[in-house]
């Protein structure tokens, strides 16, 4: 998978698109079922036409250019989405762009015609139910459509996927989440919700009172799910990238030590190697208890013993 980070070096990358490409657009938070679908179809595609495909990112997300102190909290950033685009295997070019006022407010006709067709030699496109764009949301299907046939670009819509009679969304995972529903979101994500990220230095505190913790930034300002977690990490060195090494994790703010931004902290009960840079992913398992503040450290490892004993029943070590 090819990553182009901006229009400006779409030139450079001419010639992957000489012959034009199989195009779609959208968010992709979360990677999930549906938009595993999505792309499996997008790649059926491009190896029916010979033509390259091309997945259309935005940075930021536009509900978060237009609404950007009540937007929806992300399922993913924007590293972790790459890389499951990449994982998948479907996807042979990315494109992100920027999502600034100049790209809100160009026009549905410029849109297509200049973007789609002139730049991208999009000879296809392929795009959800809900898809809107332009300013004022002026462009959908039904004006896609018609400027296809036009400039000589097929649009096909896809239609949503459902499981349960209900559709698969992002929004519906997030909402799964905050239930500490797991294994609903499972299904839906088709693979189990986690974080990734590289351990970095972290306060210490943990190994005081012996639970020593791997320390993640997440790089959000909001997360998708916070409390306490029995979970499952891969990616350690030394070890196959699959292998999973048992744990209990804390994800939020850490209120007992003033914490002021989100963090992951995780206390792995068969590991004492320190891992400081390592790339590691942090898969959910069950939820045990929300994150709360107590009176004093003593108190902390007191409930830290109880969470560790449930968390090793929950992972089936006990």
């Amino acid at each position: 998978m090819q990553l182009i980070r901006g229009l400006h070096n779409l030139d450079s990358n001419r010639s992957l698109l000489a012959k034009g490409c199989v195009l779609t657009i959208g968010n992709f938070d979360g990677v999930h079922l549906g938009h595993q679908k999505i792309l499996s179809h997008l790649r059926q595609k491009s190896l029916k036409l010979n033509l390259p495909n091309v997945v259309m990112l935005f940075e930021p997300l536009p509900v978060e250019f237009f609404c950007a102190t009540k937007c929806p909290v992300r399922l993913m950033n924007l590293r972790e989405k790459l890389e499951n685009l990449r994982e998948s295997g479907l996807v042979d070019i990315v494109l992100l762009l920027k999502f600034n006022n100049e790209f809100a407010n160009q026009s549905a006709n410029n849109f297509v015609e200049q973007l789609l067709v002139n730049k991208l030699n999009v000879k296809k496109i392929i795009i959800g139910d809900d898809f809107k764009f332009a300013k004022n949301r002026s462009g959908d299907f039904a004006f896609l459509k018609n400027k296809g046939k036009e400039l000589g670009m097929e649009v096909e819509q896809q239609p949503t996927f459902q499981i349960t009679s209900q559709r698969v969304s992002s929004t519906r995972i997030r909402q799964t989440l905050l239930e500490h529903d797991l294994e609903q979101a499972k299904t839906l994500l088709g693979k189990p919700f986690e974080f990734r990220g590289r351990v970095i230095h972290g306060k210490k505190l943990g190994r005081q009172f012996g639970f020593r913790t791997l320390n993640l930034n997440p790089k959000r300002k909001k997360m998708p799910v916070e409390g306490v977690y029995s979970v499952y990490v891969t990616g350690l060195p030394g070890n196959s990238a699959e292998q999973e090494i048992p744990g209990i994790a804390n994800i939020g703010i850490r209120p007992t030590i003033d914490g002021q931004r989100p963090s992951i902290e995780v206390h792995l009960f068969n590991w004492n190697t320190d891992v400081y840079g390592q790339y590691v992913s942090i898969k959910l398992h069950q939820f045990i208890r929300p994150e709360q503040k107590f009176n004093g450290i003593d108190e902390l490892k007191s409930q830290i013993i109880l969470d560790v004993k449930q968390a090793k029943k929950q992972l089936n070590l006990i």
